[in-house]
């Protein structure tokens, strides 16, 4: 089977390409909207074929892939060589590329550069931004140049050092209505969706309610139209505790680990590789070698 035709049969979704107006449509429909991050060709591809409507090249990769201590580090070299990665794997989902910390803050025509190497050198479908209304003027910049933008408010981990840690938002009235005045502000400027983090319920569905276009929660509830989890985390392959919000999905983790000590006791056991699993002269040739004699046991 092609891959193509494995994409088209996986889980029984419709191979149809995403696009930001599908999404738009899913949340018309009230559909909800499936997004996970990939950061790699194999695991994009696994996504991908599983259905999922959209994938994000996350910054998250800077810990989860990388090792560093927050995203911060992470340069747009190092992002580009991912979106290139994932963008090789995936055929159906809409490709969304996060604008590293530094890459979108100096100023409109650096944020522009960076951004149009991600769509035309990464093959990113969008790219993520975080901030709300002080954001605003470079969503709309970047939208007059024809590339689609995906806001982030809330919790935004770039913000991490001004935050003081990863802190719920979105608490108090004055929070509550700086976000609400977030929201409204990326819309107009033309985002195509909203990601809500670290936000209390009951505000993500008063968002959801007033913006047209898709929101998409990770730790905001079930009432956005979407979710969106990092994939090491639902899949157990994060070092360190998992947050709130997220479940579960499959440990990875203990799967890989299991079956590397198999191979390691199978190498050290000397059971692998059988002859099944060896290559072999053609039996003229092996009739003429010389099979080297079986050691000698010392205990013999």
């Amino acid at each position: 089977m092609s891959h193509t035709q494995v994409r088209e049969a996986g889980a029984g979704m419709t191979a149809a390409k995403v696009t930001a107006r599908t999404l738009l449509e899913k949340k018309r429909r009230q559909e909800p909207v499936t997004a996970l991050t990939a950061y790699d060709y194999p695991t994009a591809r696994i996504v991908d074929e599983a259905g999922i409507d959209l994938i994000l090249v996350g910054d998250s990769l800077a810990m989860t892939v990388l090792g560093h201590e927050n995203t911060l580090s992470l340069t747009v070299e190092e992002m580009l060589h991912h979106v290139r990665a994932v963008r090789r794997g995936v055929q159906r989902a809409f490709v969304v590329a996060d604008m590293p910390y530094g890459s979108y803050h100096v100023n409109t025509e650096d944020t522009l550069r960076n951004a149009l190497c991600f769509i035309k050198h990464g093959g990113a479908e969008a790219v993520k931004i975080e901030g709300g209304q002080r954001r605003a003027p470079l969503v709309e910049e970047l939208t007059a140049a024809e590339i689609p933008v995906v806001g982030h408010i809330g919790l935004t981990p770039q913000s991490v050092l001004q935050m003081g840690g990863y802190r719920v938002q979105g608490r108090s009235i004055p929070e509550m209505e700086e976000l609400l005045a977030d929201a409204a502000a990326l819309e107009g400027a033309g985002a195509v969706a909203l990601v809500l983090e670290g936000i209390p319920r009951e505000l993500a569905e008063e968002i959801t309610a007033a913006v047209k276009i898709p929101t998409i929660g990770i730790g905001a509830g079930p009432g956005c139209d979407g979710q969106i989890l990092v994939f090491h985390d639902a899949f157990e392959l994060a070092f360190s505790p998992a947050a709130k919000f997220v479940r579960s999905f499959g440990d990875a983790g203990a799967l890989l680990r299991e079956g590397i000590e198999q191979f390691r006791d199978a190498v050290a056991t000397r059971t692998f590789p059988s002859d099944a699993e060896s290559y072999h002269l053609p039996r003229e040739l092996a009739s003429r070698m010389k099979v080297p004699a079986a050691p000698v046991s010392l205990a013999s």
